[in-house]
């Protein structure tokens, strides 16, 4: 976890930046459920004072990504496989059923904009550069849902977002599954762009079943 401060930028908050790098390591499982984290290490690492890290990992504890323990820091909580499967159900309600409302109706420069987001995913997922990954994850999939017009169905799904795990990923970087799911973001801009609703719907329901699958290290039988 070192080298934390050549990443910060001026153009976010300290508090905002640090809160950024720490969820992306927590949800790929780069940092470890079970790991306990300080806040003078964890300043220390990125070249900043303690108040923005401490902010940081407040607001993680309030997304129950981190539980204080006194005198101690902060450790990294689990979140179970039954907890998984209830958040990729419910977004797999949220987001599956609107692909039929999508496809067919997305003008070009969404499109081209989308096929970018596309190919930044793989492009980080290839080189394992995770805090990418996840925030142009988040990007593409929230993109896409903004063009029901319905900002409720969008301010929902990101927050369902910020609440799960992914700890399978460092593993699955390490072989080419990744890709692979990361290769059917492409795939739903075409179905999406030839107006196949229902292939664009099946296909999300199989990408969001990763959730709770190779995506935290379980077998998807």
């Amino acid at each position: 976890m070192s080298g934390f401060a050549t990443l910060l930028s001026p153009a976010e908050s300290l508090r905002e930046q640090v809160e950024a790098q720490l969820s992306s390591r927590i949800v790929s499982g780069e940092i470890p459920p079970g790991e306990v984290l300080t806040v003078p290490t964890l300043a220390g690492e990125f070249g900043v004072s303690a108040t923005p890290v401490r902010e940081a990992m407040l607001n993680l504890a309030r997304r129950g990504f981190l539980r204080p323990i006194r005198n101690r820091g902060f450790e990294v909580t689990e979140v179970s496989p039954e907890e998984l499967r209830h958040l990729s159900e419910v977004r797999m309600l949220l987001e599956a059923p609107p692909m039929v409302v999508v496809a067919g109706n997305l003008d070009d420069p969404t499109v081209a904009e989308l096929r970018v987001i596309a190919d930044r995913i793989v492009t980080a997922a290839r080189e394992a550069r995770f805090d990418e990954y996840l925030a142009a994850d988040t990007e593409f999939h929230l993109r896409i849902l903004e063009c029901t017009g319905n900002p409720k169905l969008v301010e929902t799904v990101r927050e369902l977002r910020q609440q799960t795990r992914l700890v399978g990923l460092v593993q699955l970087a390490e072989s080419d599954a990744l890709v692979a799911t990361s290769l059917e973001h492409a795939q739903l801009v075409d179905l999406l762009v030839a107006g196949k609703g229902q292939d664009a719907e099946a296909l999300m329901r199989r990408h969001i079943r990763h959730v709770g699958g190779l995506w935290s290290g379980q077998d998807e039988g």
